[in-house]
């Protein structure tokens, strides 16, 4: 037994301390994510397992844990040298006794040799294992050993240490943990898998209990919090806190490495917090026709900043696909393209939402064959306003649409909004394309629908504060996105598919559109405020079908808990409904306008039309007048000789709509415009 000894304290000479125990702390290199507000979303080991980590010094991981460490893992722990002589002859007979392996005699020293540094699971293995935790006790104190076993240690898959361990079932920093919660961590690192707090909680609860029982009998907590604790039932609080937007930091991972250890994201922490949680409640309910996924994404629409980003429900859920992320999956979008369809109707062919479309039946002849649009409510509405055929989401006048204008002509305008995964030709989609034939990410939708908000400007998302925030550019006319957005504003218009009260029934003002893909297996709701684009989908990451799930049922109460929280603080902004231009062709999205060295009315257009909806208040419906001029006095726009607005250059002054023909004219210092005659019906 001496020489044994001796051979061990030699061995442990001869062997170096690993490298990561040399700096004294700390996981070496890493990469911190941090919100929009410069506080940590995750931290994540730089090295091969890319394992989520949070590095908390000894002094914040608190009593509790410490104690419920030493007693789940090594009650001699202050006693030892890294080896446990009396621990060996315990579980030497308790094997012999059962005639198998039922205790082991590994130290806390000894499982941070096989953390830092594996070895193979035989005799020799064992043996140099043990040598390594005599040369890590003699290198450094308990304190420092113990610190690094709770900050090393794995507790589930991709979870290490106590940090990220009790953030992600708890919510809450290590020193905060209950006597309880502090015993349940305390029981994971024993064996992840076997001790799973998602699949096995009550293999977890029972080792808690036993945890309990030794710290207990090792007078580290008296009889009253004994009992307290074995009372308090294992409640989660699983995906919050320090683990932020898994999916977008997993997605910013290969790009950030390399690149220095922080990464300032646009995330806003407390809103991407409630929406993990949001996500969760609204799926729940769902579970019984089939639903187990949902995704969101909120972008500030200003800047293009992404707010929040949620990927799935729950990320650690495997048995649902949970570390699929649903933001950036291609899907079939549904219905949510038709808006794009009609604007561009409007450009091309002078349409409003007003113009009258046929809602019956339509066979068109494509290079696949014959296409037959049908409704989703399997009926045909006759002659029915744009308004109404966009607010209900009618399929056959969407087709009709997208027939009228060009096929081609609509993937261009797709794709101009950002929609850049339609990448086949125009005949592989068809006019079908304007059902949502084709396949889209929720990222790009989001980024489309942000592109109306902003009166036809596109900018590129981003998701980092390293990406240069885009100036933009015009895609669309400002009048024909002002159009679609008025239409997806207006609850009348789509009361006979949704009902006079529905969930996306807002107390500020929202333009929201709802899709459903071919076999219920996607649910989509996408809107905007003046201030934020928010897009969610629901169904199932493995493709089955949802059962009944339309779009105003799936992913219509996770999109308004998802706007509401957005716009929570926000001023309410209410929007003036604009006039219904029918514009020249020469009004195209993408045109620039020269500038003059006269005073230029840049709008309306000479000859421009407009079309006074009577289902709406003439005094809620006027247009822009917009004026360039080379000075910087006042401009004074005149209606039909009479002074109509004063104005400084540049801005826009909203004139009413009166039926009749009109001549607008507009002076400034010394200049006057030419005159532009409008109708006005």
């Amino acid at each position: 037994m001496l020489a044994g000894v001796v051979a061990l304290f030699l061995a442990a000479a001869l062997t170096p301390l690993p490298v990561p125990l040399k700096a004294g702390g700390g996981y070496g290199p890493s990469i911190r994510f941090l919100d929009r507000d410069g506080e940590v979303l995750r931290e994540v080991r730089a090295d091969e397992d890319h394992t989520r980590a949070q590095w908390v010094p000894l002094e914040d991981v608190g009593k509790n844990v410490q104690n419920a460490v030493i007693a789940a893992e090594d009650r001699r722990f202050e006693e030892h040298v890294g080896v446990d002589p009396e621990a060996i002859v315990r579980a030497a007979i308790s094997d012999l006794v059962a005639r198998r392996v039922v205790s082991g005699a590994s130290t806390i020293t000894m499982q941070l040799a096989r953390v830092v540094s594996p070895h193979p699971r035989n005799l020799r293995g064992k043996l140099g294992e043990m040598a390594m935790a005599v040369r890590i006790e003699m290198s450094l104190t308990k304190n420092e050993i113990l610190e690094q076993y709770v900050n090393r240690a794995p507790f589930a898959d991709g979870i290490r240490g106590i940090g990220a361990a009790s953030r992600w079932f708890f919510d809450k920093p290590p020193r905060e943990l209950s006597v309880a919660e502090a015993a349940t961590l305390a029981s994971l690192p024993r064996g992840p898998h076997y001790y799973s707090l998602t699949k096995r909680p009550d293999r977890v609860l029972a080792r808690r209990d036993r945890i309990l029982d030794r710290m207990k009998a090792a007078g580290m907590i008296d009889a009253e919090t004994y009992a307290r604790a074995k009372a308090e039932p294992l409640t989660l609080q699983r995906g919050q806190g320090g683990f932020g937007a898994p999916h977008l930091t997993d997605a910013l991972l290969s790009a950030a490495r390399g690149k220095g250890d922080v990464v300032a994201t646009t995330i806003d922490r407390d809103l991407q917090r409630e929406l993990e949680r949001e996500t969760i409640d609204t799926i729940r309910p769902l579970a019984k026709r089939n639903v187990t996924a949902a995704s969101v994404i909120v972008v500030d629409n200003a800047t293009g900043d992404v707010l929040a980003y949620v990927g799935s429900p729950r990320w650690d859920d495997d048995a649902h696909g949970g570390k699929n992320d649903g933001v950036r999956a291609k899907r079939q979008p549904g219905s949510t393209l038709k808006p794009f369809v009609y604007g561009l109707a409007m450009e091309d062919l002078g349409w409003t939402p007003a113009t009258v479309l046929p809602d019956r039946e339509l066979h068109l002849l494509t290079p696949s064959g014959p296409y037959s649009p049908r409704n989703y409510d399997e009926r045909y509405h006759g002659d029915v306003r744009l308004r109404e055929a966009l607010g209900n989401s009618y399929n056959v006048p969407a087709v009709y649409a997208a027939n009228e204008v060009g096929v081609a002509r609509v993937l261009d305008r797709l794709r101009d909004v950002g929609l850049d995964t339609l990448d086949r030709e125009a005949d592989f989609y068809g006019p079908a394309l304007a059902l949502g034939d084709g396949e889209v990410r929720l990222w790009d939708l989001a980024g489309a629908y942000a592109t109306l908000a902003r009166g036809g400007v596109y900018k590129p998302l981003r998701a980092t504060k390293s990406e240069t925030e885009s100036e933009g550019r015009r895609v669309m006319s400002e009048t024909s996105a002002e159009m679609v957005s008025d239409v997806l504003r207006d609850r009348a218009a789509r009361i006979s598919a949704f009902g006079e009260h529905n969930v996306l029934d807002l107390p500020f003002e929202v333009a929201a559109k709802t899709g459903t893909s071919k076999g219920y297996r996607d649910n989509w709701t996408v809107g905007f405020t003046d201030d934020v684009t928010v897009a969610v989908w629901v169904g199932n990451f493995d493709g089955s079908a949802m059962q009944n799930v339309s779009g105003i049922t799936g992913a219509a109460p996770l999109f308004r808990a998802a706007i509401t929280a957005a716009m929570r603080g926000k001023e309410d902004h209410r929007h003036v409904v604009k006039g219904y231009v029918r514009e020249p062709s020469s009004m195209h999205a993408g045109v620039a306008a020269p500038m003059h060295d006269s005073v230029v009315i840049r709008y309306p257009h000479d000859g421009a039309r407009f079309v006074v909806d009577p289902d709406r208040p003439t005094s809620a419906q006027a247009i822009p007048l917009k004026v360039e001029t080379p000075v910087t006095a006042d401009v004074a726009v005149y209606v039909d000789g009479r002074l109509a607005a004063k104005k400084r250059p540049g801005e826009a002054y909203y004139w009413p709509l009166a039926r009749g023909r009109h001549e607008i004219v507009a002076e400034t210092g010394g200049f006057r415009s030419d005159p532009v005659n409008i109708r006005v019906d």
